[in-house]
């Protein structure tokens, strides 16, 4: 399913000064793009707040497109969640993710978007898939179950981006990042992802002083986790110069057991109790790293380790909490 990138079509940087929407702009990712994209010189960034921009909302969404026409538009918006999440509230995951795409797309493409940059996830390549994971494992075999409408709704669009290149010929891509983490995340007890929900787990443990922790699983599969603002590089650099109707890997090419992970952020929060693990609760994907190598070739490379990233969340995470 997947094709060699090509630069071709790609001859000058985004217009710093054209409008530029980044859809999501209050959320984990979204906010990363704000920051990176101000630091590098945008000046007419467009971000509404979903209570300015239901990006469910069909109508109001053409409307806005209609009144803003935003030159290029990055589609970080969606919802997301944990294992448990996504395990238990599929429906959701389905239906919101394909509205917010299916709207966005389409407006795009009636005033003519001219760089459309569609953020997907690693969730989308087979459970069984080789490691690491090659764009190309795309569409070769099932998904893990726990997360299989989020992975089809964010398909959908990857397919949707491929339509209007082979239909209207404009040069939009898509990428698909590897675990994110970073400063706006969900710290939500039940509803984060991995990383933020071990940081609030031992924060909590060490405030109340307790005992132990109890983490989901067996603490034996491996994952890999991006800083967002590696991430908001990234993208930039994709709509400088990326051109290719296959999507690319975002990642660190790296990866450590949630065993691992779990006790740098032990030793990042200083929690000294005992960890415990809850192997009734699921796993997931036994192992999921990317291959960047495609990425790497056009000159990108992550720049925050991991340590530092999960410090930098953290003192993130207590200046809000208090």
């Amino acid at each position: 399913m997947s094709t060699a990138p090509t630069l071709s079509t790609i001859t000058q940087p985004t217009d710093r000064s054209a409008p530029v929407f980044v859809a999501g702009r209050n959320g984990l990712v979204g906010s990363a793009l704000w920051r990176h994209l101000t630091n590098e010189g945008f000046t007419a960034l467009l971000g509404p707040g979903s209570a300015e921009l239901d990006l469910r909302d069909r109508p109001a969404v053409f409307n806005w497109f209609a009144a803003n026409r935003p030159h290029a538009v990055i589609l970080a918006a969606a919802r997301v969640g944990g294992i448990k999440a996504n395990a238990t509230r599929p429906t959701e995951f389905i239906s919101e993710n394909l509205r917010i795409q299916v709207n966005v797309l389409d407006a795009a493409l009636q005033y003519r978007v001219q760089r459309l940059l569609f953020l997907g996830s690693s969730c989308i390549y087979p459970k069984a898939a080789d490691q690491p994971i090659r764009e190309e494992a795309l569409l070769n075999g099932a998904l893990e179950e726990t997360n299989e409408a989020y992975a089809l709704a964010k398909i959908a669009g990857i397919m949707h981006v491929r339509a209007v290149r082979r239909q209207h010929g404009l040069p939009w891509i898509c990428a698909m990042p590897t675990n994110l983490y970073g400063p706006d995340d969900n710290f939500h007890p039940e509803h984060s992802h991995v990383l933020p929900s071990l940081i609030r787990r031992f924060h909590e443990a060490r405030i109340h002083m307790a005992p132990k922790v109890v983490n989901w699983g067996t603490g034996t599969p491996r994952r890999e986790f991006l800083h967002v603002d590696d991430l908001a590089r990234a993208c930039l650099m994709l709509l400088d110069r990326y051109d290719s109707d296959s999507p690319i890997n975002v990642g660190t090419g790296e990866d450590l057991s949630i065993k691992e992970l779990s006790d740098i952020v032990a030793s990042v929060v200083g929690y000294e109790g005992s960890i415990e693990w809850d192997t009734s609760q699921p796993d997931g994907t036994y192992r999921k790293v990317l291959d960047i190598s495609r990425i790497a070739s056009l000159g990108w490379a992550p720049a925050i380790k991991l340590s530092e990233g999960i410090a930098d969340t953290y003192a993130w995470y207590r200046s809000t909490v208090g």
